[in-house]
């Protein structure tokens, strides 16, 4: 992977930026960034290199990473959240990484949420991103909601490979999304199931499904 800075610099560059925005006193434990940078970067790298869109590959199919690039920030940020949430349990350190995400890009992704291998955000802000079971291939713009509609988390999303979701589109409660299925923009889904290679557009219970017959693919 090309980087835009190294390692040690980026360690430094994310302690720097939650002292600055969480100033409570609380130390933040620099040996565990330092400890999961490496694993979130592996983690960037892997799901970089299934990514055909420009800025994430080269022509040698060399993944980069800028840290000035919010879309590639924002992931970097999830998965280095989540790789200290289970390699080290620091819930203080996890929560500030996750609300830094949030207060820079304007996206919730918590940091003790299971996102797939492969995913692509693209310039998610206002995307909150709660509890469902995720496949890979999914791509998530500006806006999108996923979550359970009750506070016993009784009935959540369920979503294939290769799903788009566009810009303010939401899965809400019982949707079982199959592989190949795009939800349009403003477009959402309550309790609904949709089969494989489906167009979805309009808003719940108004919704329109038509044929996906596009091969077009936002990743190798």
């Amino acid at each position: 992977m090309i980087l835009s800075i190294n390692n040690r610099q980026l360690t430094s560059y994310v302690y720097k930026q939650i002292s600055m925005f969480f100033p409570d006193e609380i130390i933040n434990d620099l040996t565990n960034i330092e400890k999961c940078v490496d694993i979130a970067l592996d983690r960037v790298d892997y799901c970089f290199k299934s990514i055909n869109v420009a800025y994430y590959c080269n022509e040698n199919k060399e993944s980069l990473f800028n840290h000035l690039n919010g879309d590639h920030y924002a992931h970097f940020l999830y998965f280095l959240s989540n790789s200290i949430w289970t390699e080290t349990k620091d819930e203080k350190l996890s929560s500030k990484i996750f609300l830094l995400n949030k207060a820079l890009h304007g996206l919730d992704l918590f940091y003790a949420r299971t996102m797939p291998d492969i995913f692509l955000l693209v310039h998610p802000i206002g995307t909150i991103i709660g509890k469902a079971s995720f496949s890979n291939y999914l791509t998530i713009y500006q806006g999108c909601t996923i979550g359970h509609l009750d506070t016993n988390n009784s009935s959540v999303p369920k979503i294939g490979e290769h799903v788009t979701m566009f810009s303010n589109s939401s899965l809400l409660g019982n949707c079982e999304i199959g592989r190949n299925v795009v939800i349009g923009a403003n477009s959402y889904l309550i309790n609904t199931s949709i089969k494989d290679d489906k167009i979805v557009t309009g808003q719940y219970p108004n919704t329109k499904i038509s044929p996906n017959k596009s091969d077009k693919r936002f990743f190798f």
